[in-house]
């Protein structure tokens, strides 16, 4: 098969012919239609989350069932199906708990083994961890449901518990930040967009947000906290910086809960939160990682009901041999919305 890979961090990337992989007997091997191009991934490649070398990057996938494991019950080849990028052991505790986002045991695709950036991917524990995709949506739709609309939908409802007609501000206008404007919209809230890209906060408007603000011309918190007479009820940091990180507590109302979405490794993994702020005006603080496949009913019945189109959210689509360049292009400025890799079969 063919496949993108790198032999050390910041390294080339480049489309190589790879073995198809096995198929262990608890897992799928899916045939992939398409793939995102995501942040995470660039974090991995450039050492900031060190991944086994040489690599194959990928975490953000939609395609087809080709091969099952012969403890599989519930998949059969040709099924079409994503996964989020955590996929539980299916076996401990938190799993049992229906939490299996923070599961010890966990895979994930992409970074504990070989990823999307190929024509085949392993999901283990494929009973626990596969979706069934809904026959309309389109696999360039799909690939962003593993990490960035998922991830977002989880913040939105689990930790946010945002709520028609309060306040949503999002600090960082990429993936997962435009997905958060989309769906907080459709879920009824007021959207603040921060981002310092003029490009970035006009996608933002588009997709539902009420107000935006240049992150690049003005102190982002007093101008949340102005828009929306006092602050948001829940800020999501979409991006992952320590000035993003404090910016979204201190857009907050008294009471509000800030979700810590973006990545924050290395020397930004210690931000330095207002803890006083947090304190005084009883604040709330949450990380969120991923999403549970159980939830993912509530997201494909929001994005049905409220009619949108998670394809929207997509600024370009390439083929798998111009996917290393754009994962390298994130060194930089992005182009607004998801960069999608499609694989045609």
């Amino acid at each position: 098969m063919r496949a993108v890979v790198y032999e050390a961090h910041g390294g080339d990337l480049h489309v190589r012919s790879l073995a198809p992989p096995e198929c262990p007997p608890d897992a799928v091997v899916i045939s992939v239609r398409a793939t995102g191009v995501c942040r995470s991934d660039w974090h991995a490649w450039r050492g900031h989350d060190p991944v086994p070398l040489p690599h194959v990057p990928g975490h953000e996938f939609a395609g087809v069932v080709a091969r099952v494991g012969a403890d599989v019950t519930g998949w059969r080849p040709g099924d079409r199906v994503t996964a989020p990028f955590v996929c539980g052991c299916g076996v401990c505790a938190f799993c049992r708990a229906g939490d299996p986002q923070v599961c010890p045991d966990q895979t994930q695709p992409g970074f504990t083994h070989h990823g999307s950036f190929a024509e085949e991917v392993v999901v283990r524990a494929a009973d626990v961890n596969l979706v069934r995709l809904p026959d309309e949506m389109s696999f360039v739709a799909a690939a962003g449901l593993g990490c960035r609309v998922a991830t977002a939908y989880r913040a939105l409802t689990a930790h946010g518990r945002i709520a028609p007609g309060e306040w949503l501000a999002v600090h960082g206008c990429g993936g997962v930040g435009l997905s958060a404007v989309l769906l907080g919209s459709a879920l009824g809230a007021r959207v603040v967009a921060v981002d310092v890209s003029p490009d970035a906060l006009a996608l933002a408007r588009d997709r539902g947000a009420a107000a935006v603000v240049d992150a690049s011309a003005e102190d982002a918190a007093p101008a949340v906290q102005e828009i929306t007479g006092g602050g948001a009820h829940v800020s999501i940091d979409a991006l992952g910086s320590p000035a993003t990180a404090v910016a979204s507590v201190l857009s907050l109302r008294r009471r509000g809960r800030h979700v810590q979405v973006g990545l924050l490794l290395g020397a930004a993994a210690t931000p330095p939160l207002p803890m006083d702020r947090v304190l005084a005006w009883e604040l709330s603080v949450h990380g969120s990682h991923g999403i549970a496949p159980h939830e993912y009913g509530g997201l494909l019945d929001l994005i049905a009901r409220a009619r949108l189109d998670p394809a929207s959210l997509v600024g370009q689509v390439v083929p798998l041999e111009e996917a290393g360049a754009a994962l390298a292009g994130m060194d930089g400025s992005t182009p607004a919305g998801m960069t999608v890799v499609a694989l045609g079969h």
